[in-house]
């Protein structure tokens, strides 16, 4: 069966209402007949007494059965309802005045007998003779002969003849009268539970259609956010469950963002290196074709120029190839930093030798502000070098001839601030967004496939630290980041 929630709530709730509808009806029909039969018994109490009183029903020998079957009769005659037996002292029936064959049992049960003599509380019910299993309310009264107990009055105040007349219509009314309260009570508790439900169901249903709609393939919907606060103390499972339904669309949403924005970066760079890579690819490959086509006419000078190029572009290609293969380990986790204690002035002057012919020739001047006394710090000092070269390297590339390089260390409580700044063109302010994840171009010029940058980054990151774009006094670029004091510096 394929049913909503709304309508298996409502099956369940109309068989439970039923059943306590039932339930109710038969509690209240049988507390109304116990009612009867105490009433009736309490007003008869002392009816079998009287006959024991005033009748004659033993002789000095005992029971007179045959005495008593008059008086039962004319007894009967007076109240048809009643049935009078004489008991003997161990319950057996001694005298009655039932038609032959009526009777289906040849004794009474005298436990309840005595508990009625005794007081007990009402309604109390004895056996049925007319029935093998059936039981009614009673009087009953001792006999006794020169005070000897010989048996016992027993008078069954609603007879078969009170059944034959109360079963003629009665039971089809109270069925009847049963049915339609029942029949009633149901249809108001349902209406009223069926609204209910429809009103508890709402936001469930609100959910439901929120979960429908959202596709694992595709774009995440856009889904309001709520407060979390009031569902985190609510007793409200529905709201609990639409807020945390919330938070994982937001989540997956988030990090939908963010595995587009790292395709987008991944399809540029590999777009830009590719174009990198192709260029001096192309060019390597004319000038070595040059040189197979023409050797025998080629002057030992030119060739030696076609060659100079050629291994120009292949020393590009492969710094370039370089380059990727370390930043592929670096975002895949090969590559860990192995910490140590190193001094950050010598890594500075080690790193300003490398790159002092290059700035020599094109007349820019390397300058350092280094304090007479640094602590050491607490990295990988591999990766530190490679840090340095990297933006010696790229502010080197757009610093025009005349201008400077600086570089500024300075203790800023535990840690020491670190800044690379050039007088350059610096970087717009529409690049800077995403400076150090994707690839860029400044004044026509490609920083090797955008790879310079990325690198810095990814090593930093492993080391906790994360490097800023500043404002320069000089007009350019700056690069800042800090790195942590040794412990025992």
């Amino acid at each position: 069966m394929n049913l909503t929630l709304t309508q298996r709530l409502a099956i369940v709730f109309a068989l439970l209402l039923l059943v306590c509808s039932g339930t109710s009806a038969w509690l209240q029909l049988r507390s109304n007949r116990m009612h009867e039969l105490e009433v009736v018994q309490a007003l008869s109490r002392d009816v079998a007494e009287s006959i024991a009183r005033d009748a004659q029903l033993t002789d000095a020998n005992g029971l007179m059965p045959n005495a008593v079957r008059n008086l039962f009769n004319q007894l009967m005659m007076v109240n048809p309802s009643v049935e009078v037996y004489l008991l003997e002292p161990d319950g057996r029936i001694a005298g009655h005045a039932a038609p032959e064959g009526r009777l289906r049992r040849d004794r009474v049960d005298l436990e309840p007998v005595h508990r009625f003599i005794d007081g007990h509380m009402l309604p109390i019910l004895g056996d049925d003779p007319r029935s093998r299993d059936g039981r009614k309310v009673f009087s009953a009264a001792p006999l006794s002969v020169n005070g000897r107990e010989v048996g016992f009055i027993y008078v069954v105040l609603l007879g078969e003849a009170h059944d034959l007349l109360a079963a003629r219509g009665s039971a089809d009314a109270v069925l009847k009268t049963a049915l339609l309260s029942i029949g009633m009570v149901g249809l108001l508790c349902l209406a009223a539970g069926l609204f209910a439900f429809t009103l508890i169901t709402r936001p469930l249903r609100r959910l439901t259609e929120s979960v429908r709609q959202f596709d694992m393939h595709g774009v995440p919907p856009e889904v309001p956010a709520r407060s979390s606060e009031g569902a985190e103390h609510s007793r409200d499972e529905i709201a609990v469950l639409d807020s945390a339904y919330r938070q994982m669309v937001l989540r997956i949403s988030e990090q939908w963002q963010a595995l587009r924005q790292q395709d987008q970066e991944r399809r540029e760079l590999i777009a830009n290196v590719s174009h990198d890579l192709r260029t001096p690819l192309s060019s390597l490959h004319g000038y070595l074709e040059t040189l197979l086509l023409k050797d025998a006419s080629l002057e030992p000078a030119e060739r030696r120029r076609y060659l100079g190029i050629a291994l120009d572009q292949s020393q590009r290609v492969g710094a370039l190839s370089q380059s990727l293969f370390e930043l592929a380990r670096l975002e895949y986790g090969f590559v860990q930093p192995e910490f140590e204690s190193f001094s950050l002035r010598d890594l500075v002057q080690d790193v300003f030798q490398k790159f002092e012919l290059a700035a020599e020739s094109r007349h820019i001047s390397l300058q350092a502000d280094l304090a007479p006394q640094l602590p050491a710090v607490r990295a990988d000092l591999g990766m530190m070098e490679r840090v340095l070269s990297n933006l010696l390297d790229n502010a080197l590339r757009y610093t025009p001839e005349g201008g400077s390089i600086r570089v500024d260390i300075r203790g800023v409580g535990q840690e020491l601030e670190l800044t690379v700044s050039d007088t350059g063109p610096g970087i717009p302010p529409e690049l800077r967004e995403g400076l150090f994840r994707r690839p860029f171009t400044v004044g026509g010029a490609r920083r090797d496939g955008g790879l310079g940058l990325r690198i810095v980054h990814q090593m930093l990151e492993l080391h906790g630290v994360r490097i800023h774009l500043v404002e320069g006094d000089g007009g350019g670029a700056a690069f800042r980041f800090s790195l942590p004091r040794a412990p025992d510096a």
